[in-house]
């Protein structure tokens, strides 16, 4: 919009004069006037009208070219307060994660498959959350510190498989490592701090025990919630039905893992299949909410509306009778040049 300025002068230097049609009054000294003379009596008057009567409307023609290019001006930064969650996750790789007693869409599934398809489905409407991920088997390992990517957590999630970090449980660890990022974590502001640890066996390696570990994250404000999932476990699969092997697998720890939450001010949950571990993570979906300022905002602000008031102010001041060159009487104007008739 602002390039259309020079617009009336292009095309007023483009388009061909148009050549005068009927009856024209001669005027006397008319060439001098052309010129750019003045008459000799000093009468500057219709000159000095002409001459407002263009600035008036170029200044009007420039004003509705920059209200056109809609002028803003960037407010004081807004700081609104954004409610969002800090979690740690916390997934067991052992060898018992790949025991086939879960059932989803219909076919059965390990027990690492549906804990996937569960925290796919919980990353999914963590909009706005930090979430991080840590792995754990015989040793626990960082796959994600708390971040805003939850693709990337996703896809490290989807990538993981039954012992990539050894077929044993080291849940002290996994709790150990988790406080020791989330203490370190500059970005978790004043909001507590909280780990949702999945296992689905008893603590058999690491150099923690999950007490101990509890004791830790309690010292350092990490909150942590236990699940303990698993079916039957221990069993035997043949042609598709599961039977019972005695002695056979591990046993959940559920008292340890009880012990570990209430230690932490968290909770402990049971679930035996995909459906109860789904409505688990719908209802650490609604707790531990920690308000975050967001990213700070400057509002725009439109200051169109003075350019235009401007331009139509230049355009009132051209309407009035003084201004305009309908009020000159080109033939007394004549008539008081030097040499005019009577």
């Amino acid at each position: 919009m602002l390039l259309a300025l020079p617009l009336p002068w292009i095309l007023r230097r483009l388009l061909p004069a148009m050549a005068p049609t009927g009856a024209a009054l001669r005027m006397p000294h008319g060439a001098r006037l052309l010129a750019g003379g003045q008459p000799a009596s000093g009468n500057r008057g219709p000159h000095a009208r002409i001459r407002l009567r263009l600035v008036l409307a170029a200044l009007a023609w420039m004003l509705l070219c920059v209200a056109a290019a809609r002028p803003q001006q960037l407010g004081d930064p807004v700081q609104p307060p954004h409610a969002a969650r800090d979690l740690m996750l916390a997934v067991d790789l052992s060898g018992s994660m790949a025991d086939e007693d879960m059932v989803l869409g219909g076919r059965p599934v390990d027990r690492l498959t549906a804990a996937k398809a569960v925290l796919a489905d919980f990353l999914d409407r963590r909009e706005g959350d930090r979430v991080g991920l840590l792995v754990f088997g015989r040793r626990a390992y960082m796959l994600a510190p708390p971040t805003h990517d939850l693709d990337t957590v996703r896809q490290q999630l989807l990538d993981t498989a039954v012992g990539l970090a050894g077929r044993e449980t080291a849940i002290g660890d996994a709790i150990g490592l988790a406080v020791k990022r989330l203490a370190g974590d500059d970005d978790a502001g004043t909001g507590e701090r909280v780990l949702v640890l999945l296992t689905d066996g008893v603590n058999t390696a690491g150099m923690l025990e999950p007490v101990q570990a509890a004791e830790l994250a309690r010292a350092h404000g990490v909150r942590v919630h236990t699940v303990a999932f698993g079916g039957i476990g221990g069993g035997l699969s043949m042609f598709g039905f599961r039977m019972q092997v005695p002695g056979g697998g591990e046993a959940i720890d559920e008292d340890t893992l009880q012990a570990v939450a209430e230690a932490t001010g968290g909770r402990m949950f049971r679930a035996r299949d995909a459906a109860e571990l789904a409505g688990i993570y719908a209802e650490i979906d609604r707790i531990e909410p920690v308000e975050r300022p967001a990213p700070a905002a400057r509002p725009r602000i439109e200051r169109y509306a003075w350019p235009l008031g401007a331009a139509l102010a230049c355009a009132a001041l051209l309407l009035l009778p003084g201004l305009g060159l309908a009020g000159t009487r080109v033939a007394e104007w004549g008539r008081r040049l030097p040499g005019a008739a009577p």
